[in-house]
C-alpha cells in the first residue's frame, strides 16, 4: 500500500504558481528578518537581545515537542474505561478485584437487531470479557452460548440478573475451566477422533459434547432375546430436553438434560457423531499389558469386546457357583446371558486377563450407569488370591478417571472379603451402604474443579457421604436387566 501511495504522489502535476508563492514568502521573510536584525543590532544591547530571542524560541519548540508526545499516548478518560465499574468492585479489595474466573453461560435472546448488542453492553459494564460466542438459531429466538472471563468478585447471581435486565431469558451459568478455551470445531474433531479409535468412547463423547447430561443405551433385545420395543427413526427424535438417536448396534441411545432444552444445532452434532460410529463399525483398541504374578507366571491384560464372548462363556463354565453368585447376585444359570451385554462397548469398557497359553481367566467391567459408574470383577477360581483382581480394579479406576467420572461403585455381598480388600487397596475415600446382605462400596475420585464449582454455584451443597446415603441401592445391571434377587 505504501508503494502505491508513493507512486500516486509521484504522478501529481507540478504547479509553477505554487513555487512562485513559496519563493515570494521566503524573500518576504528574509527581508523582515533583515530589517528586524538591523533595527535591533544597531542598539547597544542588540546582540544580547538576538541571542535571548533564539534561546526562547528553542525552549518553546522543545516544550511543545515534549507536550505533544506525552498527550498523544495518554489513556482515554474515565468515562471510556468503565471507571464506575471499578468503583463498584473497589470494596472487594485489590487481590479479589484482579482475580478473574471463567464462566460458561447460555441465554435466549430475541431474534431482533440490537438484542445481542444490548447483552454485550451489559457484560461490558461489569468488565466481563467475551472469549467465545456460539449462536444456536431457534424458530422464535436465538440461544447464545458464551465463554466469559469475569472479575472474581462478581457473583453468579448478579451476573444472571444483569443478563435478565438486558433481555436474556432461560439463562444457565456454570463455572468453566481451561479446557473450555478450546474452540468448538477443535473440540468436536477431538471427540470424533476418540470415537473413531474406540467404540466405547461414544457415550463419553456425547456427554462432553452436550455438557452435563444423562445417557442411556437401550437395547432392541433383552437378555432373554425378547424385543424391548425400543426404537428410533434413522434421523432421530428431538423432544425438548430429550433426544433419541438410533444406536448402530441396535436399540436407542437416549440423552436427557433436564436443566436446559437441546437446540437443533446440538442435535445435529450428536447425530453426526452417532453416524460416524455407525460407519466405522465395531472396534476396540488392541493394546496389551504383560504382568508377572508373585509366583512368576505372566498374564496379559487387554481390552475385550463381543468377539471374546465364547472365551468368556468357557471361563464361566470353569467357575464355581459361589464365584458366579458373588459376581452376578442372581441365579447362576442366567450368568451367561449377561456376557453379550457386558462385553458391548455401549455399556462401558471391559478388560480381560489371559494366560500365556491364551486362556481367559478373569474379566473386569467398567459400566456406564447413567450419571454413575459401576466396577465389577470375576476371576476364575484357580486364579484367585494372586492379585489379579486388584490389578484389574486399579486399571478400571484409571479408565474411570480418564473418562472424567467422579466416583465408581461396586455391588457385592457383605461376606465378599476379596472385593472389599481390593477396594480398600485403592487408597481412595470409600462410602459403604448395606441392605439385606448386599453391600455397595463407592470410591470417590477427584472431581473436576469446573464441575465442583458449578454444583456449588447452582444448587445447595451436599457432602459426598450424604450423597451416598441418599442414593438408593442400584437394582439393575446393563440395559436395565436385573442382576440381583
Amino acid at each position: 500500500m505504501t508503494d502505491v501511495t508513493s507512486a500516486k504522489s509521484a504522478r501529481r502535476p507540478h504547479h509553477w504558481r505554487r513555487d512562485l508563492i513559496e519563493l515570494a514568502a521566503l524573500f518576504t521573510a528574509v527581508a523582515v528578518a533583515d530589517a528586524i536584525a538591523n533595527l535591533i543590532g544597531h542598539q547597544p544591547d542588540g546582540p544580547y537581545l538576538l541571542i535571548a530571542s533564539a534561546v526562547a524560541l528553542a525552549a518553546t519548540a522543545a516544550f511543545h515537542t515534549w507536550w505533544a508526545r506525552r498527550h498523544s499516548h495518554a489513556p482515554p478518560p474515565d468515562s471510556d474505561t468503565g471507571a464506575g465499574t471499578q468503583a463498584e468492585l473497589a470494596s472487594a479489595g485489590p487481590d479479589e478485584a484482579m482475580e478473574t474466573v471463567l464462566w460458561r453461560m447460555r441465554t435466549t435472546v430475541r431474534d431482533t437487531p440490537g438484542a445481542l448488542a444490548a447483552l454485550c453492553t451489559a457484560l461490558a459494564r461489569h468488565r466481563i470479557d467475551i472469549l467465545t460466542l456460539q449462536t444456536h438459531p431457534l424458530a422464535d429466538g436465538t440461544v447464545d452460548e458464551f465463554l466469559l472471563r469475569a472479575p472474581g468478585a462478581l457473583p453468579a447471581q448478579q451476573l444472571t440478573r444483569e443478563i435478565a435486565s438486558a433481555g436474556g431469558t432461560s439463562t444457565w451459568i456454570e463455572r468453566a475451566d481451561a479446557h473450555d478455551l478450546v474452540d468448538t470445531p477443535t473440540r468436536v474433531l477431538g471427540l470424533a477422533t476418540r470415537t473413531a479409535l474406540d467404540a466405547a468412547e461414544l457415550p463419553l463423547a456425547l456427554r462432553q459434547l452436550l455438557g452435563r447430561c444423562t445417557i442411556h443405551s437401550l437395547p432392541a433385545l433383552s437378555i432373554t432375546g425378547r424385543p424391548t420395543g425400543e426404537s428410533a427413526p434413522v434421523e432421530g427424535v428431538l423432544e425438548d430436553t430429550v433426544m433419541r438417536l438410533r444406536d448402530p448396534s441396535g436399540g436407542v441411545i437416549s440423552v436427557e438434560r433436564p436443566y436446559l432444552p437441546f437446540t437443533p444445532t446440538e442435535f445435529a452434532r450428536a447425530r453426526a457423531l452417532v453416524e460416524l460410529d455407525a460407519r466405522l463399525g465395531p472396534r476396540v483398541p488392541r493394546s496389551e499389558d504383560v504382568l508377572t504374578l508373585p509366583e512368576g507366571n505372566e498374564i496379559t491384560v487387554r481390552r475385550a469386546d463381543q468377539g471374546d464372548l465364547d472365551a468368556a462363556v468357557a471361563m464361566h463354565n470353569r467357575c464355581s457357583e459361589r464365584t458366579l453368585g458373588l459376581r452376578y447376585h442372581g441365579p447362576v444359570r442366567d450368568a451367561d446371558r449377561y456376557l453379550d451385554h457386558l462385553l458391548s462397548p455401549r455399556f462401558g469398557r471391559t478388560l480381560a486377563v489371559q494366560t500365556a497359553s491364551g486362556r481367559l481367566v478373569a474379566l473386569g467391567h467398567l459400566l456406564w450407569d447413567g450419571d454413575e459408574t459401576e466396577v465389577a470383577l470375576v476371576v476364575e477360581d484357580d486364579w484367585q488370591r494372586r492379585g489379579i483382581g486388584s490389578q484389574l480394579l486399579k486399571r478400571l479406576v484409571g479408565l474411570a478417571v480418564e473418562a472424567g467420572c467422579e466416583s465408581v461403585y461396586a455391588v457385592t455381598q457383605a461376606h465378599n472379603t476379596g472385593m472389599v480388600a481390593a477396594m480398600r487397596a485403592l487408597s481412595l475415600p470409600l462410602d459403604y451402604q448395606i441392605e439385606e446382605g448386599t453391600l455397595v462400596i463407592t470410591a470417590r475420585l477427584a472431581p473436576s474443579p469446573a464441575r465442583s464449582a458449578a454444583e456449588s454455584a447452582n444448587r445447595p451443597a451436599t457432602g459426598p457421604s450424604e450423597q451416598a446415603s441418599q442414593r438408593p441401592l442400584p437394582r439393575s445391571g446393563p440395559a436395565g436387566q436385573p442382576f440381583r434377587r
